[in-house]
């Protein structure tokens, strides 16, 4: 059928020489860009989204975006589909550029059957992300879709099996990022779980395996879709969404900022940039930051704004477990992922979820050549019921087993208290940092004076005629031999004490010196991770 019989209903003269064969192409791929109806695209402007061209204008570098199988239409029959065989097919693959470098990408039409997903829209998808794995770039997947095309029934399925099956293979291989622009219900919300990172946008997104129907008919329990799965809810709760923002064009541009911070595959350092900041700045802020006094909380943030190149970085998981930061930032151009705990919330406390969140940061950093930057101030798990039958144990060791698996260059500092198992966890040199430094007002011990001296002096303070004056000489004698700031250094646990003012400068100088590391892992198919 040619394009004016498509338009007209009308028998159409086909073209004889090649100038009206390049017209007819032409005339083919406008249909195609234009999408399958002003009234469509209005549609979708008037539920706040841009349509899935214009979310790819603003991912990619001006003119750079080459589409891939723009002509595809399915083959389906049945339930009216052989009549209505769009263009694209409800999905728009290809590649372009963001910042100069290669990026691939498929954005879901939610114009064209409502970006439900087929066996020829699976295809395009499945072939752009083989593409990316095999030229070694970021994938980008722009969601808004309905879901499996019910029309096709079983078929519509076993694309999402593929789908699946690609987002394990490229995982470490290549950054792998959803950006949630639209619904993403049942079993499609299982790639964005997959991939590196996700994005939403309030009030136009949302996730959930069982929608606020089937949860009602199950449950009894009544939920608008955004309180079962928006973007806050996973941003602060669920902790499935990274980053959460108010409109697309603000989210799409944070997603191209992530990606200057990553680099093209596991094969490549993230790229390095030119720095105004001086490497050798000093920081006497830093010694009016962070109270001496343990029990004072202090933002950890300030701490690295001062530390990091012009005070710039970027958050992980912001809003989920903010007893622990983690983020993406740059010392000297060279990007590291920083880890620390948050006193300011939960004392800095470690719990279940703040484990998680680490854990699965580390092993980013480490798949992707990011080197590691640990700050702690943590005074130790957090104690409770709940804690213990959730699986703080389990959880915790998702922690420490990234740690000891990682081979990027490690780097932890002690600001002030490192107790316990929680000090061991975060990076300690005994489970394979490279260099360990601390601050004059470290405080590392197995638990805090006040606890310790209850535990070894119980019978003396219970015996003494001032049983409270009694605990306050022992904690102080405690303190004294036990939890002076260079116990550690004095037997090798901690490679310096330095000046916090020096801290920047001594990063990274260490950095550079350990810019070359390499470290083998013993020959296996894979680890068995905590779960």
């Amino acid at each position: 059928m040619t394009v004016l019989e498509e338009t007209t209903g009308e028998p159409a003269a086909e073209p004889t020489d090649a100038r009206g064969r390049v017209a007819e192409l032409h005339e083919i791929r406008a249909r195609a860009v234009a999408g399958p109806s002003e009234k469509a695209t209005v549609a979708q402007h008037a539920k706040g989204k841009l349509t899935a061209r214009e979310r790819i204008e603003l991912l990619l570098d001006p003119g750079s975006f080459r589409e891939v199988e723009q002509l595809r239409r399915h083959r389906a029959t049945g339930f009216g589909l052989e009549a209505k065989k769009p263009y694209t097919d409800g999905v728009i693959t290809g590649w372009g550029t963001v910042e100069g470098r290669t990026v691939f990408v498929y954005a879901h039409d939610f114009r064209i059957f409502g970006g439900a997903l087929g066996e020829a829209h699976a295809t395009k998808i499945h072939k752009i992300m083989d593409m990316a794995i095999a030229a070694g770039a970021p994938l980008v997947s722009l969601n808004d879709g309905a879901g499996a095309r019910i029309q096709e029934g079983v078929s519509a399925l076993a694309g999402y099996g593929g789908i699946f099956q690609r987002n394990t293979k490229a995982s470490g291989v290549i950054p792998q990022i959803s950006v949630m622009l639209g619904p993403c219900a049942g079993g499609a919300a299982y790639s964005p779980a997959l991939t590196d990172f996700v994005f939403m946008v309030r009030e136009t997104s949302q996730m959930f395996i069982t929608g606020p129907d089937v949860v009602k008919a199950v449950t009894g329990e009544e939920i608008t879709q955004n309180g079962l799965g928006g973007a806050d809810v996973h941003a602060e709760t669920s902790g499935v969404c990274h980053f959460a923002y108010d409109d697309e064009e603000t989210c799409i541009a944070e997603v191209r900022y992530l990606l200057s911070l990553l680099p093209q595959n596991n094969r490549e350092n993230p790229p390095r940039v030119e720095c105004t900041d001086p490497a050798d700045r000093r920081s006497d802020v830093l010694l009016d930051l962070v109270p001496a006094d343990g029990n004072r909380p202090y933002d950890m943030a300030k701490v690295i704004e001062e530390i990091v190149d012009d005070g710039e970085y970027l958050e992980i998981h912001e809003r989920w477990a903010r007893n622990i930061i983690c983020a993406l930032a740059r010392l000297d151009g060279q990007v590291v992922g920083i880890i620390a705990n948050q006193p300011q919330v939960l004392a800095g406390v470690l719990d279940i979820e703040a484990s998680e969140k680490a854990a699965r940061f580390v092993q980013m950093c480490d798949a992707f050549n990011v080197p590691i930057v640990t700050f702690l101030d943590v005074p130790g798990f957090l104690p409770g019921v709940d804690q213990e039958h959730g699986g703080i144990i389990r959880h915790g060791a998702k922690l420490l087993y990234a740690y000891c698996n990682a081979t990027v260059p490690r780097i932890s500092l002690i600001l002030r208290k490192a107790y316990g198992g929680a000090y061991i966890v975060m990076d300690s040199q005994s489970i394979g940092a490279d260099l360990t430094y601390a601050w004059p007002t470290n405080e590392i011990a197995v638990m805090g004076a006040e606890g310790a001296a209850n535990v070894i002096f119980r019978r003396q303070i219970a015996e003494a005629e001032d049983p409270e004056a009694m605990r306050q000489k022992m904690v102080k004698e405690y303190k004294a031999e036990l939890m002076h700031p260079y116990y550690a250094a004095e037997r090798g646990l901690v490679d310096d004490v330095i000046d916090p003012a020096d801290t920047r400068e001594v990063l990274i100088k260490s950095l550079a010196m350990l810019h070359t590391k390499h470290a083998d892992l013993p020959s296996r198919k894979h680890g068995n991770p905590p779960q």
